[in-house]
């Protein structure tokens, strides 16, 4: 589906440029443990981008797959984005929107491997 390729391939991108922000312009301007919040909001970003691109390939064959993959999007947006935000203000309670991310991505793989095993 094209709006999942576009949507992935942007997010890939963003995750190489985040990554990049990360090491070179944060390192030393915040604390470590913040360093290390902001990489993992990167890494989580890239491994449901990936899923992203996966969705997009499989919703050629399976057509309810779409939902999948605002899950996953939601879930880059929710558990991603709030970690990154925590890392650049340091506001603590941000943290509380980050699980709501995780839920949307458990969702999400559990939903493909449902429309996987209807579609198999």
């Amino acid at each position: 589906m094209k709006i999942f390729t576009i949507i992935a391939s942007i997010s890939a991108a963003l995750c190489v440029a985040l990554g990049a922000f990360g090491a070179h312009v944060l390192e030393g301007r915040i604390p470590e443990r913040y360093i290390d919040t902001w990489q993992k909001a990167v890494q989580y970003q890239m491994f449901h981008t990936v899923g992203l691109f996966l969705v997009a390939l499989f919703a050629t064959k399976w057509p309810n797959v779409t939902p999948v993959g605002w899950f996953m999007l939601v879930g880059i947006v929710l558990f991603s984005g709030s970690l990154y935000v925590l890392s650049l203000t340091q506001i603590k309670i941000l943290g509380a929107i980050t699980p709501l991310g995780g839920v949307s991505f458990i969702i999400a793989w559990l939903l493909l491997a449902y429309t996987a095993i209807k579609h198999m």
